[in-house]
């Protein structure tokens, strides 16, 4: 359980009245103390604390309506619903009922904790892959320049770089009782700016309504999760939703579905790797481990932080947003040399001559960018392991298998998480994707037998990419979750082989180091 009854001081101290929480919002109330005062809105019953509101909303999964017994047995004061004829309550239970349940649950959090986000300069980043790294970019270049920022995501909340001492549920984008809960503790800590990641199943889910977002940034658009949104259109639409959310738009100007889903709203700045207009931003390569950093008539060469293609395109984003925000081009090219790469994203073990990576690439398009800058640094052969989440579009396993036939030497097919599905099902899906490559292609089920394959095949000089996990630190399968690290597990084996070689007269250390290539960031 993830605590809502964490004690805030401030603006947003959790002392309103109920009459007070309401009094902007078109509803009906009957029954019930509308003086009494509200210690917390949730939609969530296992979270509802004496004096809380509950809000009965419809899910994606499952009906608020079906909860409202456990809500009223844990001390909720209020229920509120948008159906039409809503259940009978006990007597000193106020009955609430609004037009729509999601949109009054966002504005109600907000209003619990004093509407932080206005108090807040906000950076919210889209995109199916590099949310996370991007984020974590324009972080870093605010801590560099003396300002104190959060960063919340995919990895938690982060502020000037160190963990928060926050409990939150594991979720890209959090839900608004969370999410302006944490805004009210940045706020009161003393934090100015916010850059956070806007999953499309955030967007969808209303998490974001009723929170004040200065900027909207768009940074790509591939595929995933269209089939937890019923289809490409649907996904589309949702991450469209942050252009009507935000004050202003940054746009990556050479992504045409980016471009379609902004609509009609003018950006503010666009980046990119191409020259643009007045208000365009790219970062160009030149080669030499040097980075073109061209804005206008501004041209400033940096030495390149970090490797990737994708990551420059990260890089111009975060440049891009706070250009916009009103940070000088010069002052952060400064400020560049800070700039790394969060965990999980390409993070790299190294023994017995062999290079491992780790990496969260887990769409077609993140994995091809991945293995693509791989290809550019292996000296040997390149071997992949891999697998497609269970339960989440089939459509782009055979492309993720494809992607790994045509640029690996060797292709470990493995579990992800299989959740309900069948792994041995999922990787025959994979397969199809790789009938005709080159590639040597092996099948095995068991995630850390295929990391122990993998490393134990590959001799000195080969690479070796764990792809699709990350940072995570569980398996999810039919039967239960599980204890697991690829990074971890990577080590282990690469410990292994080093004693081994040890054995035979070579060298047993085992080097990790924060070197990272391409994020493959995207988790919703």
């Amino acid at each position: 359980m993830y605590s809502l009854g964490t004690k805030m001081f401030g603006k947003g101290s959790g002392m309103i009245e109920l009459c007070e929480l309401l009094k902007n919002w078109p509803c009906t109330a009957k029954g019930g103390d509308f003086r009494a005062l509200v210690s917390g809105v949730t939609d969530h019953s296992a979270e509802v604390i004496p004096g809380s509101v509950f809000v009965a909303r419809k899910g994606r999964s499952a009906s608020g309506l079906d909860h409202i017994q456990e809500a009223l047995r844990r001390g909720a004061i209020a229920v509120v619903t948008d159906i039409s004829r809503p259940p009978a309550l006990p007597q000193g239970v106020s009955a609430i009922s609004v037009p729509d349940a999601a949109d009054f649950l966002a504005y109600a959090c907000s209003a619990f904790y004093g509407h932080p986000s206005r108090e807040l300069t906000v950076f919210a980043v889209t995109g199916t892959n590099g949310k996370t790294t991007t984020t974590r970019f324009i972080g870093q270049l605010l801590k560099a320049g003396g300002i104190r920022a959060a960063v919340i995501g995919t990895l938690g909340v982060w502020i000037d770089g160190r963990k928060a001492p926050l409990q939150i549920p594991p979720m890209t984008t959090l839900p608004p009782a969370h999410l302006h809960r944490v805004l009210r503790y940045c706020a009161d800590e003393g934090v100015t700016h916010i850059a956070m990641e806007a999953s499309s199943l955030g967007l969808s889910g209303r998490r974001l309504d009723h929170c004040s977002i200065d900027y909207g940034i768009f940074l790509n658009i591939g595929t995933d999760h269209h089939a937890e949104h019923g289809g490409e259109e649907a996904y589309l639409h949702a991450k469209g939703r942050l252009s009507g959310l935000a004050g202003q738009i940054v746009l990556n100007a050479e992504d045409p579905a980016v471009l379609r889903i902004a609509g009609d709203k003018l950006p503010v700045m666009t980046f990119g790797e191409r020259p643009g207009g007045g208000s365009h931003l790219r970062i160009d390569d030149d080669g030499n481990g040097n980075w073109m950093v061209v804005y206008g008539e501004d041209q400033v060469c940096i030495h390149a932080p970090v490797e990737g293609r994708h990551n420059r395109l990260n890089a111009a984003a975060a440049f891009a947003s706070l250009v916009a925000a009103g940070f000088g081009l010069a002052e952060l090219c400064r400020y560049a040399s800070c700039l790394s790469l969060p965990e999980g994203r390409m993070q790299e073990a190294e023994g017995a001559g062999i290079r491992v990576f780790v990496d969260y690439a887990h769409t077609p398009d993140a994995l091809e960018a991945v293995l693509g800058a791989l290809s550019t640094v292996c000296k040997g052969r390149l071997i992949s392991v891999f697998g497609c989440g269970g339960d989440r579009d089939r459509e782009k396993r055979p492309q993720m298998g494809r992607v790994a036939g045509e640029y690996s030497d060797s292709v470990w097919v493995t579990s992800d998480n299989p959740r309900s599905e069948e792994p041995a099902r999922i990787i025959t899906d994979v397969m199809e994707g790789l009938e005709n490559t080159a590639a040597i292609v092996r099948a095995e089920t068991d995630r850390e037998r295929a990391i122990r394959g993998a490393i134990y095949e590959a001799e000195p000089g080969d690479v070796v990419l764990i792809a699709g996990k990350g940072h995570e630190e569980i398996q999810i399968s039919r039967s239960a979750s599980r204890p697991f690290s690829d990074f971890r597990t990577a080590l282990r084996f690469l410990g292994e082989r080093e004693a081994e070689d040890g054995a035979a007269g070579g060298d047993d250390r085992v080097q990790t180091a924060d070197r990272f290539w391409y994020d493959g960031s995207g988790m919703e």
